[in-house]
């Protein structure tokens, strides 16, 4: 007995240890699951919509995309910075203030206590109901927002200078830092024109701040709207009724808690033979071989993509050929940490047609499509203006011919356009039509608005 018990003790004890040793291991891997900031993983491709180019040269399109892998919201989410700037004059008076009430309650659901809140409602004056703070009790700003009323004149522009400078109180790199504009009515206080809001975005846009405008019925302003959203790299919608407004802000709030970088420089170095032409849908600085863009954000609900016009210049049948470089820099904001990646475009020079057709590809090429596509549609929008509705019918009926040729074309062959991509060319068909058909006087305020709604998306490649 005296020799089999030490044994067992003994044994039992290092049993205990090993134990405790797997348990220490199990529990550090349960914790660093919990603890571990993971990077937001940011995939940037560049190709050209035809690799095979042709001896006497011509235009080249090159795609540039940017993807953020992560599917869901993450636990480790940047916090949002955020100003709610709402609408209050009297065109807002009975249910559209009571849905943008609504909508204000919902969006407050959404964020949490990590969350920077300013509440900022505006007729002829600016009124602060809420400063800039953390979100650790809804009262106040429920409050707030319970005690809205309707009535007087529209300073837009004072109500969203007053919303950035909220949000500008409490800026920070690694957090969302964004103006939320819902208006149903045109800015007839202060500055007013399109012109004077695109250079508020502008600046906004400047410090890291972007604005999202929504625009509730038939009467805002869509090119202010429109204009301003996109000067601060922004979102833009329109709601016809008050009942989309909930829609429009949960699919806001949604977006904006899904940012996975931001504060993104793209760096284009177009090689020797090749002269940039122009940067479709969005604003570049293009100074000889070099072209610049910036982009606020990008989340993980959508791609953002760059289309680059080239020329080729002529030159000699030759294998392949360097047509850029590109890096792009950005805050990666799971980590709070700047990243850069690198990507490299040839193509092959050649007189074989057959060599031509075949290095299409489709998928870029229905993403440059789109961009065109909206072009035109932007085209009829300012023919119409000008009184011409058969000008602007003309082209939107044009637009959706090209349209259906070009998705037909990209959904054949061995490597076929994505569904999805098919379904946005189809989307931008019937949209065309209807656009065409809707041209008259009693319909036009609608149908404007539509078409400045879809060519923001189109153009910023918004999730909703």
């Amino acid at each position: 007995m005296s020799i089999i018990r030490p044994l067992r003790t003994a044994a039992t004890t290092a049993a205990l240890i090993l134990g405790l040793s797997i348990f220490a291991l199990a529990l550090g891997l349960f914790l660093a699951g919990f603890s571990k900031v993971q990077a937001a993983e940011v995939q940037v491709t560049a190709g050209l919509g035809q690799s095979v180019i042709p001896t006497d040269g011509g235009k080249v399109y090159l795609r540039l995309s940017l993807k953020a892998l992560a599917h869901q919201v993450s636990e480790n989410r940047a916090p949002l910075n955020v100003g709610l700037v709402l609408d209050r004059s009297g065109s807002m008076k009975g249910t559209r203030i009571e849905a943008a009430k609504e909508a204000a309650r919902m969006a407050l659901s959404r964020l949490g206590r990590d969350d920077l809140v300013a509440l900022v409602a505006y007729n002829h004056n600016v009124d602060v109901l809420q400063s800039a703070r953390r979100l650790t009790s809804h009262d106040s700003f429920t409050a707030a927002i319970d005690r809205l009323q309707a009535d007087g004149r529209t300073a837009l522009f004072a109500g969203v200078t007053e919303g950035g400078r909220q949000v500008e109180k409490n800026y920070r790199d690694r957090q969302i830092n964004r103006v939320i504009l819902m208006s149903d009515g045109l800015a007839n206080v202060g500055p007013s024109t399109p012109a004077e809001l695109a250079k508020l975005g502008q600046e906004l846009g400047g410090k890291g701040i972007s604005v999202t405008t929504i625009g509730l019925g038939l009467g805002y302003n869509e090119d202010l709207m429109q204009r301003l959203a996109l000067a601060s790299d922004g979102n833009h919608a329109f709601a016809e009724t008050p009942e989309d407004l909930i829609k429009i802000f949960n699919s806001e709030f949604g977006d904006a808690l899904s940012i996975a970088a931001q504060d993104i420089e793209i760096t284009v170095e177009v090689r020797a033979g090749f002269k940039p032409v122009r940067v479709l849908g969005r604003e570049a600085e293009i100074d000889g071989s070099h072209i610049k863009v910036k982009l606020n954000q990008l989340t993980a609900l959508n791609e953002r993509y760059l289309i680059v016009e080239l020329d080729a210049s002529k030159s000699a049948a030759i294998d392949e050929v360097d047509v850029a470089s590109v890096e792009t820099d950005y805050l990666d904001l799971q980590v709070g940490e700047r990243r850069k990646l690198k990507a490299r475009v040839s193509a092959a020079v050649s007189d074989d047609k057959k060599r031509q057709s075949a290095s299409r590809d489709n998928e870029i090429m229905s993403e440059i499509t789109t961009q065109i596509a909206t072009e035109r549609s932007e085209k009829a929008v300012v023919l119409r203006d000008k009184g011409d509705l058969d000008g602007a019918r003309q082209l939107l009926q044009e637009n959706a011919a090209i349209l259906s040729k070009s998705r037909a074309s990209f959904a054949a062959g061995e490597a076929p356009a994505s569904p999805q991509a098919l379904q946005e060319l189809e989307k931008l068909e019937e949209d065309s039509k209807l656009a065409a058909d809707n041209l008259d006087p009693e319909q036009w305020a609608k149908t404007r608005k539509a078409m400045r709604y879809q060519q923001h998306k189109a153009k910023q490649r918004q999730s909703y």
